[in-house]
């Protein structure tokens, strides 16, 4: 499962047992389903390129097998076999990125050769970091090395401008956020200190300005990063204004593991989940006007919730979305959860109120590289009709047949 933003567009893509399907994300009422395939089984990973029609599709049933199609003509363009379980993939106009637990291969997406083999990374067997760091303009250099966390990086998400670059460890209690490609550290925020947990997802709005993360607990956080301009200090008149200023001045007395509690931000605003232990995604966007988070659960719900861009605190629950396409009431939903919880309250309700796949038979074989992909076989060359610079299709791809 996974969203995809373009200017005007915000999409949701599914796969599923009985193949994959795409919605569009226009309407808090309804779910719209652009298109469905079920001539593909036990879809694990579906990547679609903005909102073009090109998709790559990896099955439980052929895990180390990779194919690319076209999904509104409904046919295969070609197909690789890798060494081992494909564990993510991600494109965009220039590169395909297929990510194993310890290599990564980069494709060139107009005629999926192999440019760059990245062999013997870290052990990555979720496939969730490596191939997300790579979409940034790729080179044969390394452009900088950003001391992150003390443990294992679990999570990482670029903001749309490329420009910043949101990290969280395997405890999952402390995301920071860090300027591209200088590294330097911009933000620090803190999840929780009660306990560890496995973060999800970590996604930022089209704006740059929030940034939520989710993880297997039923609270979602979101952040706001904003630089908060600091008040010429003034002397206090209580006892609390003087006890905080006496603490504060003891911090430079502290560890620095304690300094840095005081100095993390916390979350602006945050979300109560109806479950918890479910895989989940999430998306800050914008629909019809109003500020919302999305989160795509492994229960097979979509969950819609409004965000007050000024006032933060508890998101109000608007609509859950069967990822069937159907709708199921909310009080069904939550009386059913083992997590249960009333809906919050409105704070600024007047915005907030007005607010079939036919394969064809192959033609000819693919080439075959030397990499440790090997190309299968070609069923349909578009070369003549695609154009790169529309999303309405997909950049046009040569398959050589050396």
């Amino acid at each position: 499962m996974n969203y995809k933003h373009t200017n005007t567009l915000l999409s949701l893509a599914v796969g599923s047992k009985s193949g994959y399907k795409f919605f569009s994300l226009s309407s808090v009422d309804k779910l719209e389903q652009i298109y469905e395939c079920t001539d593909t089984e036990d879809v694990c990973i579906v990547e679609r390129l903005f909102s073009s029609s090109l998709v790559a599709i990896v099955s439980l049933k052929a895990p180390r097998k990779l194919k690319v199609c076209h999904f509104k003509k409904g046919t295969e363009i070609c197909n690789y076999s890798y060494s081992n379980t494909i564990l993510a993939v991600k494109l965009n106009r220039q590169r395909l990125i297929v990510c194993l637990e310890e290599s990564l291969y980069i494709h060139n997406i107009r005629d999926m050769k192999v440019l760059h083999t990245i062999r013997e990374t870290p052990p990555n067997p979720a496939g969730k970091y490596l191939v997300r760091a790579l979409l940034i303009p790729l080179s044969n250099k390394t452009a900088n090395m950003i001391p992150a966390h003390d443990s294992p990086l679990a999570a990482l998400a670029f903001d749309s401008s490329g420009t910043k670059l949101a990290t969280a460890s395997e405890k999952g209690t402390v995301i920071r956020v860090f300027s591209i490609p200088e590294g330097q550290k911009l933000f620090e925020f803190r999840r929780g200190v009660k306990r560890c947990v496995s973060i999800c997802s970590l996604a930022f709005s089209m704006d740059g300005m929030f940034l939520s993360a989710s993880s297997n607990t039923e609270t979602v956080h979101i952040f706001k990063l904003e630089t908060v301009k600091e008040k010429p200090q003034e002397e206090p008149t209580t006892w609390t204004g003087y006890f905080g200023k006496v603490l504060m001045a003891s911090t430079s007395y502290l560890p620095s593991q304690v300094t840095e509690m005081f100095n993390q931000g916390r979350a602006f605003a945050t979300v109560r989940l109806p479950f918890c232990g479910h895989k989940n995604i999430c998306a800050l966007a914008t629909i019809q006007k109003i500020p919302r988070l999305l989160v795509g659960a492994a229960d097979g719900y979509l969950y819609m919730y409004n965000l007050d861009p000024q006032e933060g605190g508890e998101c109000t629950l608007m609509k859950q979305h069967k990822l069937d396409g159907s709708m199921e009431p909310a009080n069904e939903i939550l009386e059913s959860a083992s997590h249960d919880r009333p809906l919050v309250a409105q704070t600024y309700s007047a915005a907030v109120t007005k607010g079939t796949y036919v394969p064809s038979s192959p033609t000819r074989h693919a080439y075959t590289d030397d990499l440790g992909a090997v190309g299968g076989v070609c069923l349909e060359d578009e070369t003549n009709s695609l154009r790169l610079d529309e999303d309405s299709e997909h950049p046009p791809m040569i398959l050589r047949t050396d």
